[in-house]
């Protein structure tokens, strides 16, 4: 589907992009795009494909992240482009910053980079509602599903077609689509974000290829951790509440990798009786969380946020400045007493 396609089927969704978005993007001549540390499919899709789209129209742009790509996305083009530092050679006239609710979400790169950070204009594309709003251009809009859906409606104000650069465009922003919305099943999924798929799919988007590769495709190694965290799981508040917890000892004992926890909140969430589901990943002398909620209960910003975290209503995250037995029992008293707050079901 060509932009004057798009422009037909998508107008009203089309009109949802600020314009200040794509006229900062394409008076970057020499960009550096980013997205946040321990990446997803959502992160890597968008920064991937508004990277593709800018290089069209002859600007150099550099895909920078914290972290290695993980393994499972091996399968979407140009993925080894992402390093780890910023090239000391690109002097940057724009950064782009996609899929993070927080700057520090970038991680080590602007711990060690701050006064670039602070020196170079940002757009800051994202879809997480306790995103602060940090760039020179913020577009941050909570009704997306993923960022990607975002950068899906940004191609056409960008003039470039989601079947340019062979198709490598719809695979990444597919692949963003199906990651956030857990194939189009989570409560997010709603009637623009079908029509940015069907758009995608349209273009030459291999969705069932790409939804088995991420969701149906594991690693023994990862199937013996999920084993072993699912297997330690307990409960709460009369099955209310539901937990877990990985360790660096479980990944050196399965033979996984840490990137190899991914997928595992969403097994805990699964629970019939569970309002409140959490991975507790136990990293030393601080404690990750991952958190999922069910529709209409309990905000797992609530939750994630008075951990100096964020994200969404239904999924969100947070980094606890204390080791894993300290951190756990403030963590399930709050989500306990959130939970007893609700008003009966």
């Amino acid at each position: 589907v060509a932009a004057e396609g798009m422009r037909s089927l998508l107008a009203e969704d089309l009109a949802d992009v600020p314009p200040e978005v794509p006229a900062r993007l394409l008076a970057g001549r020499r960009v550096m795009a980013v997205c946040h540390e321990n990446p997803d499919a959502d992160a890597l899709g968008s920064a991937m494909a508004i990277s593709l789209a800018l290089e069209s129209h002859g600007a150099r742009v550099d895909l920078v992240c914290a972290d290695p790509v993980p393994q499972m996305y091996d399968f979407l083009p140009h993925v080894e482009r992402f390093s780890q530092r910023p090239d000391p050679d690109l002097d940057p006239d724009l950064i782009v910053v996609c899929d993070c609710g927080d700057l520090a979400r970038v991680g080590s790169i602007l711990e060690a980079h701050p006064g670039l950070f602070e020196r170079v204009p940002i757009v800051n594309i994202d879809h997480h509602a306790s995103n602060p709003g940090f760039g020179a251009v913020d577009w941050v809009d909570a009704t997306s599903a993923a960022t990607c859906e975002q950068a899906t409606l940004l191609m056409s104000h960008l003039e470039v077609s989601l079947e340019a650069s062979d198709g490598d465009i719809a695979q990444h922003l597919t692949a963003g689509l199906v990651f956030d919305t857990a194939n189009f099943a989570h409560s997010n999924t709603t009637p623009r974000t079908l029509r940015v798929a069907s758009e995608l799919v349209a273009a030459g988007a291999e969705l069932p290829m790409i939804a088995r590769r991420i969701y149906r495709t594991k690693p023994d190694a990862q199937l013996r951790l999920y084993g072993t965290v699912l297997a330690r799981l307990e409960t709460a508040a009369e099955g209310r509440l539901i937990w877990s917890v990985v360790s660096d000892a479980d990944y050196g004992a399965a033979g996984a990798s840490p990137q190899m926890a991914e997928g595992l909140i969403d097994l805990l969430a699964q629970s019939a009786t569970a309002e409140v589901a959490i991975l507790f990943k136990d990293i030393g002398s601080e404690t990750r969380l991952s958190v999922r909620t069910r529709d209409g209960g309990v905000d797992a910003i609530e939750l994630t946020g008075a951990f100096g975290g964020g994200g969404h209503a239904r999924a969100a995250g947070a980094t606890v400045e204390l080791p894993f037995a300290e951190a756990r029992p403030r963590v399930l008293e709050l989500a306990a007493r959130l939970i007893a707050a609700m008003p009966p079901r």
